[in-house]
């Protein structure tokens, strides 16, 4: 007599499930927050207006029109022009690529760096500990944007000297933040019966204490965008950022400070950019830490 058995479920596919039903439930409280849906809708709009930059600009960004020259906002100058003439719109619309390309930059750059310094001082402890957290504790001391003018002094002016500049002094909180997550990691018992099991102190760190440590990296990174942002056009206003001809927003302020009583246009839209921007990452930042943050969903 044969016995019929049903055919076993795939794994794979109870993951997949799994995963899908997670990722749904997290949509669903994240668009319950009406400001964190605000600050998405910025995000993704600087993305759009970055990806399709020709297409959406209606002049050439750095062909300069001196009939035009100081010209107000008009159906032609949706934004104006600036002193030689040329568009403020376009440009502000191709500087929206300089700036996702130095947050990028920063980003890939200054997260990891901080996540692995943090994850291996809090797990191993001991003199590794102490000497990766005092070296941190110097660039903590120091004031973000002055450590940044002194890195981007030495390496020369430039949009990617200055990615590099502001990664230098971005990557110590990540560090501080991995630690406190690992020290806590470390002494939970999962990771106990692992290093019993026989797993190498590399293997821990990688597969066990890093993955822990990023949702609280994440949030901080999405919060760490705006600062970038700011940064970055603090660098460009006096001239240690993105060089001319390059439509780098603080460069764009820089340059009509000196029209800011009669032509106002010149410097406020670009002011106005970097503002929304930076309250749309901080918003986005606000609603991940919300959704994100293990204390935080502990306390509600």
């Amino acid at each position: 007599m044969t016995l019929l058995t049903e055919p076993a479920a795939d794994p794979k596919a109870a993951i997949r499930a799994a995963r899908w039903k997670e990722f749904r439930s997290f949509a669903r409280r994240f668009f319950r927050n009406p400001l964190g849906v605000v600050g998405l809708f910025i995000v993704l709009v600087l993305i759009f207006v970055a990806a399709f930059a020709p297409w959406i600009a209606t002049h050439d960004p750095y062909l300069p029109t001196l009939t035009a020259r100081l010209a107000a906002p008009s159906a032609e100058w949706w934004f104006g022009a600036d002193e030689l003439g040329r568009d403020i719109y376009s440009r502000l619309v191709h500087g929206s690529r300089l700036t996702l390309l130095i947050v990028a930059l920063v980003i890939v750059t200054s997260a990891p760096l901080g996540l692995i310094i943090g994850a291996v001082a809090g797990t191993r402890g001991g003199w590794i500990d102490a000497v990766f957290m005092r070296i941190t504790d110097v660039f903590l001391a120091i004031p973000k944007l002055l450590l940044a003018l002194a890195f981007v002094a030495a390496l020369g002016p430039g949009i990617v000297n200055a990615a590099l500049a502001i990664t230098l002094t971005a990557w110590p909180p990540y560090a501080r933040l991995a630690r406190a997550e690992a020290m806590v990691v470390r002494n939970s018992d999962y990771v106990k019966a692992v290093r019993l099991a026989g797993a190498s102190e590399f293997r821990i760190i990688v597969f066990h204490v890093i993955p822990m440590c990023l949702s609280s990296v994440i949030v901080r990174m999405t919060f760490d965008m705006a600062g970038i942002i700011l940064t970055a056009a603090g660098l460009g206003f006096i001239g240690l950022g993105a060089q001319p001809p390059l439509p780098e927003w603080g460069a764009m302020i820089s340059t009509g400070r000196k029209f800011i009583f009669d032509q106002w246009w010149v410097a406020t839209v670009p002011g106005i950019a970097i503002f929304t921007v930076s309250l749309g990452f901080n918003l986005l930042g606000d609603a991940l830490r919300d959704l994100l943050d293990p204390h935080l969903r502990q306390r509600k």
